[in-house]
């Protein structure tokens, strides 16, 4: 007996464990993967399990609303689980979630952003407007398409769908000349060596949240919490936070073609905000800027640029979008 009991003594305890629910896409897998490395490389004795679950947005027989990317469709499951502690955390490319996160869910943390901008694949050259008049443009965001028919009335904008590697792969059977896709997802799944043209963020703006992931817990979970806390990025945060107050105040889902834009530079949060319509013939563009932000100031700035916007004539482009 006695031994028994000094044997219990020197086992060393189970790890803790941390479950992180995905969806099950291979864009999804790869960024959380490198979620779960780098919470790893700070408690390399939790045991982290990454769980895929399927959402809405991953049925293939989803209806033709569903295909233009409301909001929520692929997260709602996800949260779900989360809620219900069939996971711990989830994560989620931050432009997919809705303005507002189902009551007890919260934002745990936000890693560091990558190139927020927009990138063209397969194109015959290295910039939209290099391309010879008539070239095909593949996607399934209205945004984009606003921006292009904008920018380049005379080009065919094609609409694509799918994920990463089927619409690389529809390039390649001549669906389309090139394909717009956020570079932030073919540098997670592909890697930084994978060619694509960048498009200028600054010229051609992001969807809100597009390069950053979201890290969302269980409110008042201070187990989770600590994991996450080296990961966040706080201007990345305050980006953040600035482009989903504009996109809540402007009410702009995937159904509406809006982009936005913020960033720290030197102590100064500027954002940059848009609405177009989808045919091109009109856009509104405004920018604001704030000097030693918080997070209620990057919120504040945010709701402020979409009332600018509105004002300035986005409602109307808003409307007929609808």
């Amino acid at each position: 007996m006695f031994f028994l009991l000094l044997r219990r003594l020197w086992v060393k305890p189970l790890s803790e464990k941390l479950a992180i629910g995905a969806r099950g896409s291979p864009l999804s897998l790869a960024q959380t993967g490198g979620v779960a490395r780098a919470i790893a490389s700070f408690f390399p004795e939790l045991a982290i399990r990454v769980v895929p679950i399927k959402t809405s947005g991953d049925d293939p027989g989803r209806g033709p609303g569903a295909q233009w990317g409301i909001k929520g469709l692929f997260v709602k499951e996800i949260e779900e689980a989360l809620l219900a502690g069939a996971v711990d955390l989830a994560v989620h490319s931050a432009k997919d979630l809705p303005a507002e996160l189902p009551a007890g869910l919260v934002l745990g943390a936000v890693p560091e952003r990558i190139f927020p901008g927009d990138a063209l694949v397969g194109a015959p050259a290295a910039d939209l407007l290099e391309l010879p008049p008539g070239a095909r443009i593949g996607t399934s965001s209205l945004r984009r398409m606003a921006q292009i028919k904008y920018l380049r009335p005379d080009l065919t904008v094609v609409p694509l769908r799918g994920n990463v590697d089927t619409r690389i792969a529809k390039i390649g059977a001549g669906l389309c000349d090139a394909a717009m896709l956020a570079a932030a997802g073919l540098i997670r799944l592909k890697g930084p060596d994978f060619p694509f043209s960048p498009m200028d963020p600054a010229l051609f703006l992001p969807a809100p949240g597009q390069g950053l992931l979201a890290l969302e817990t269980r409110e008042g979970d201070a187990r989770v919490a600590a994991f996450l806390a080296p990961l966040n990025h706080p201007p990345s945060a305050l980006a953040l936070a600035a482009e989903r107050a504009f996109m809540a105040r402007l009410g702009a889902g995937c159904a509406i073609p809006a982009g936005a834009w913020a960033r720290e530079s030197e102590g100064v949060l500027r954002v940059d905000g848009l609405v177009a319509d989808v045919d091109g013939s009109e856009a509104v563009r405004r920018s604001l800027s704030l000097p030693r932000p918080t997070l209620a100031g990057a919120r504040a700035l945010g709701e402020s640029l979409a009332a600018l916007l509105w004002e300035g004539g986005g409602s109307a482009i808003i409307e007929r979008a609808r």
